[in-house]
C-alpha cells in the first residue's frame, strides 16, 4: 500500500528476517562453522512428523508477504483492487499500479518460502543450490520493481527509491555468487549487512514521506534537500554495520556464557566407569562431594 502502514510492514518485514540473520551468521563465525546453514541429512534420516521437516523460515517467507498481500487488495474494508484493467473505458486502462508492484514484490518473496519449503520437507535430498536461486531471483525483482517505482512520481519519492536498488542488487548478487561458493564467511556478512542497510532505509522512507520529524515535508524540487537525502543513506550504510557489531558481540557474550556453563557441567556431572573396580567411581563421588562441601 502506498502508505505509511504499508510501507512501514515492509520494512519490518525486512528487519526482522535481517536481524534473524544477523544472529545466524554472528553463531555460525563464533562456532567456526563451514555453512551458515548446515545442509540437512537425507529425509529418511530426520523426524517423521511433517511439522519437524518443514523450515520455520520457510514459513515465516510465505506467511510474512501474504499478510502484506491482503492488504494491498482489499484494506480499507470494502474494497476490491483485484482488478488489473478498467473493462468498462474504451481504453482499457491499466488501474492500481502500485498495489500490483507491491503484489509482486510479495509474490516472489512468498515464492522463495514456497522453495524453501518443498526443498527441505519434500524432497528426499534438500536442494540448497535452488534455495538460494530462488532468493536471489526475489532481491533482483525487488531491485527491479524499486528502480520502476517512482514513475509519475515526485523527484523526492524517485530518489527514495531508487536508493532501495542499491542494497537489494547487492544482496541479490551475493546469493547468486552463494549458489555456488556458499562457505564465504565475508559473504554472509555482506548479504546481512547490505540486508540491514535495506530494511533501515525503507523504514526511513516512512519517515521521510509520511511523518518527518520536522512536521514540515520534504521539497523534492529543492536541490538541497536532496543532497541530504543521500547523505542520509550514506549515514545507514554504517548504522547498518553498528547493528550487526551489537548482534555480533550479544552472541558472543551468549555463546561464551553457554559455552562456560557447559563445560562446567560436564565437569561436575561425571558419568562413572563401569566395570568390576570401584576405585574410579569412588574418587568420583569424593570429588564431586568435596566440590559441593565447597559451595
Amino acid at each position: 500500500m502506498g502508505t505509511l502502514v504499508g510501507h512501514l510492514m515492509a520494512g519490518m518485514f525486512f528487519l526482522f528476517f535481517s536481524l534473524y540473520y544477523s544472529v545466524l551468521v554472528s553463531l555460525a563465525l563464533l562456532r567456526g562453522q563451514r555453512f551458515l546453514i548446515p545442509p540437512l541429512p537425507p529425509r529418511e534420516k530426520r523426524g517423521h512428523r511433517w511439522w519437524q521437516r518443514v523450515p520455520k523460515d520457510g514459513v515465516m517467507k510465505v506467511v510474512f508477504p501474504l499478510l502484506g498481500i491482503l492488504p494491498e487488495f482489499f484494506y480499507p474494508p470494502g474494497v476490491n483492487r483485484l482488478t488489473m484493467v478498467d473493462w468498462e473505458d474504451p481504453r482499457r486502462p491499466f488501474v492500481f499500479k502500485d498495489n500490483w508492484q507491491h503484489v509482486t514484490m510479495y509474490a516472489f518473496f512468498l515464492l522463495s518460502g514456497v522453495v524453501d519449503i518443498v526443498s527441505q520437507a519434500c524432497q528426499a535430498r534438500q536442494n540448497v543450490k535452488l534455495e538460494r536461486a530462488a532468493e536471489a531471483l526475489a532481491f533482483y525483482m525487488l531491485a527491479l520493481l524499486m528502480a520502476m517505482h517512482g514513475e509519475n512520481k515526485s523527484t523526492l519519492e524517485i530518489r527514495v527509491h531508487v536508493l532501495l536498488v542499491v542494497p537489494a542488487f547487492l544482496v541479490g548478487l551475493v546469493l547468486t555468487i552463494e549458489v555456488w561458493v556458499p562457505d564465504q564467511p565475508s559473504l554472509w556478512v555482506l548479504k546481512t549487512w547490505m540486508g540491514l542497510v535495506l530494511s533501515n532505509w525503507m523504514l526511513q522512507l516512512c519517515v521521510l514521506m509520511y511523518a518527518p520529524p520536522s512536521g514540515q515535508p520534504w521539497r523534492g524540487e529543492n536541490p538541497e534537500d536532496l543532497s541530504f537525502l543521500i547523505i542520509f543513506f550514506c549515514w545507514h550504510l554504517p548504522l547498518g554495520a553498528a547493528l550487526l557489531a551489537a548482534v555480533y558481540g550479544l552472541c558472543s557474550l551468549w555463546h561464551h556464557c553457554f559455552a562456560s556453563r557447559r563445560e562446567t557441567l560436564g565437569a561436575k556431572y561425571q558419568p562413572c566407569p563401569t566395570g568390576e573396580g570401584k576405585e574410579e567411581c569412588e574418587k568420583l563421588r569424593a570429588g564431586a562431594q568435596l566440590q559441593d562441601g565447597g559451595v
